[in-house]
């Protein structure tokens, strides 16, 4: 009997061993469902998530943010605050993030932007889940407001999500170095106005790639103090394509370079490749590459670079194919641009032509490496 009652007692202690271990294998996900979310589209669950992300900023290891699955989850304004203990957290999207559907929801929106990161360093926000703005009727304001944005977030990565009709810019990085962005689908009505898809502002080190991007506004915007950029593998359109700038308004120091954009499809877009600038000394635009862009033009200007006097240097057009979507003729714009252009169609007039025999299905592109332009 005295063995019995042994054998009990190890198997017991064995069996609170074992449940200790499968909490703390399991301590590292904080589904938004455990700290009081509904997930019905109706309720608000902006506290929950709060909770939640606070539990999840107070853990070390690799703690994981869960947005289940065949949920949707209506959130106010919020603000996901940095720094956390762990050296890397991940939130991952599985349901639905729902923006209130009617201006009053966003009353306390006091950084101009609904869901927002702020002072994260190696954030990683992924899933197969969707982020709908519900923006359509912000879009007759006069001010509205951005849908995501990650402020001071270093080494950031985004990927996966589906991005929908955003107030205005459906992504925003802001003062951050390092990011990778890639799968996205980001949408919104072609007559959206100031939809961005991905809008960069005084960050470094950005890399996006393979992503769809359909709005009403640039698929990408690369705005002041912005260096280092890599871009490929991007289907854009509709929408106003890719575009640096503008920059320099009321005289404003800004700085632009190092960008390098490769392997792009654009689709009745309004601008394509753009390059603008305001009438400022305090501007520089320097080593930016397009190259090997095929597409559609939804108007007449395939290409636009419009630049105050030298600001502008060492612009690459390079195995460029932009063609009118309705059979009509395309055109160039440029404007106080110094550089060159190979197989480039329009032709960019005030580009350096370095054709060789015009022989361009043969001509060598020039090969950059992501490297190149990060560092």
């Amino acid at each position: 009997m005295q063995e019995l009652l042994t054998f009990v007692l190890i198997l017991s202690i064995s069996s609170t061993c074992l449940c200790r271990g499968l909490v703390e294998d399991t301590s590292g996900g904080f589904n938004v469902l455990d700290y009081g979310a509904v997930g019905d589209g109706q309720t608000d669950d902006s506290q929950a998530f709060l909770k939640a992300w606070t539990a999840l900023c107070q853990t070390k290891g690799t703690p994981q943010l869960i947005v289940p699955s065949g949920k949707k989850f209506l959130l106010m304004p919020v603000m996901f605050q940095g720094p956390c203990q762990s050296n890397s957290v991940q939130v991952q999207i599985l349901g639905t993030i729902l923006a209130p559907s009617s201006m009053d929801g966003w009353t306390n929106c006091s950084t101009n932007c609904w869901l927002r990161f702020s002072g994260v360093s190696n954030l990683i926000v992924n899933g197969s889940g969707t982020i709908d703005g519900r923006g359509s009727t912000w879009w007759n304001q006069v001010y509205t407001d951005q849908a995501l944005q990650f402020n001071y977030c270093n080494n950031l990565q985004l990927s996966g999500l589906t991005h929908l009709n955003s107030p205005r810019n459906h992504i925003s990085l802001t003062a951050c170095n390092g990011a990778s962005l890639s799968s996205l689908h980001i949408s919104a009505p072609a007559s959206s106005p100031n939809t961005d898809g991905i809008d960069i502002s005084s960050s470094t080190n950005i890399t996006i790639h393979d992503s769809n991007i359909a709005t009403g506004d640039d698929c990408i915007a690369i705005n002041g103090n912005s260096t280092h950029i890599y871009i490929t593998g991007i289907n854009c359109g509709p929408g106003h394509g890719i575009s640096v700038g503008s920059l320099g308004r009321d005289g404003a120091h800004e700085t632009v370079e190092y960008v390098y954009v490769q392997h792009c499809t654009f689709t009745q877009t309004q601008n394509g490749a753009r390059i603008k600038t305001w009438r400022s000394s305090a501007v520089q635009v320097s080593n930016v590459t397009y190259m090997d862009i095929n597409g559609t033009s939804g108007n007449q200007q395939g290409i636009i670079f419009n630049c105050d006097q030298e600001v502008c240097t060492n612009i690459i057009m390079d195995h460029i194919n932009i063609r009118s979507s309705n059979g009509g003729n395309v055109s160039a714009t440029c404007k106080n641009v110094k550089g060159q252009s190979s197989c480039t169609t329009p032709e960019v007039p005030c580009l350096s032509s370095n054709n060789i025999n015009d022989d361009c299905d043969n001509q060598k592109r020039h090969i950059f490496a992501p490297t190149n332009y990060l560092h």
